[in-house]
């Protein structure tokens, strides 16, 4: 059922498109195009370390866009599959799971296009690649608890659905992704890093960029974790107990 439901919300994104699929290398191609014209040719933005600034870029949305748009997609999956819901006994906590699998489709190909801007920079191949699986994976986890409690709350308060997207957009500008951290004083830098997107943007940065184990950053990964999974029990728990009225309220 959970990969059922994953294709079909893949298929329904391409349905009558002439291109089909090829929409998902099209979209993140033309926008990194676009970033790299503005930054690159328009503003001029100088390497970060030696590493050319739209691969810099790229590295940081490759994770950021993945994990917005399953947030943004799962504080209104329960109203989109209300109508499944009131009629059969449907397991609605996998909805979450199909809003994440369906996105990976996506984040495959951005992932992908990172890689082809790396080697057309010249820029050296490792198996470091590898480790984003691990930094993936912290993304599920995490997306996977906000997602159970934006969800379920949003069937009773429907203001979430509409407040989810103007979050996603402050943490989009408060999340390291077109400017550089260390451009802050390390007050401002202990704070930012509270924020757990911040974890796993650098961490992809990390992995085809700099070449850094995530064994490196011992004490944030001991607080990323516990934050992620605590996030993950909370979501998990509302879920549960607003679960069994769902069908009343839709």
């Amino acid at each position: 059922m959970l990969r059922s439901l994953a294709w079909r919300e893949v298929s329904s994104m391409y349905v009558g498109s002439f291109l089909g699929f090829i929409w998902t290398f099209i979209q993140p191609a033309v926008m990194i195009l676009v970033f790299w014209f503005v930054f690159s040719v328009g503003f001029k933005a100088k390497p970060l370390n030696d590493v050319p600034f739209v691969v810099w870029l790229t590295a940081g949305m490759a994770p950021w866009f993945v994990f917005s748009n399953i947030v943004t997609a799962c504080s209104t999956v329960i109203i989109q599959y209300g109508h499944i819901i009131k009629k059969t006994v449907f397991p609605s906590q996998i909805l979450v799971a199909v809003k994440i699998l369906s996105n990976m489709v996506a984040h495959g190909a951005f992932v992908l296009l990172l890689i082809v801007l790396i080697l057309c920079n010249g820029m050296e191949f490792s198996l470091y690649y590898l480790q984003a699986l691990y930094y993936l994976v912290c993304l599920v986890v995490l997306a996977s608890g906000v997602g159970w409690l934006i969800s379920s709350i949003n069937v009773y308060a429907r203001d979430v659905g509409q407040l989810v997207p103007v979050i996603i957009q402050v943490g989009f500008w408060v999340t390291p992704i077109f400017w550089d951290i260390n451009m802050m004083s390390e007050t401002i830098q202990f704070w930012l890093k509270l924020n757990p997107a911040f974890y796993i943007v650098q961490g992809y940065r990390d992995s085809f960029i700099n070449f850094i184990p995530f064994w490196h950053h011992g004490m944030y990964t001991i607080y990323f974790w516990t934050f992620s999974v605590l996030m993950l029990l909370t979501g998990g728990w509302v879920f549960r107990r607003l679960k069994p009225q769902f069908v009343d309220v839709l």
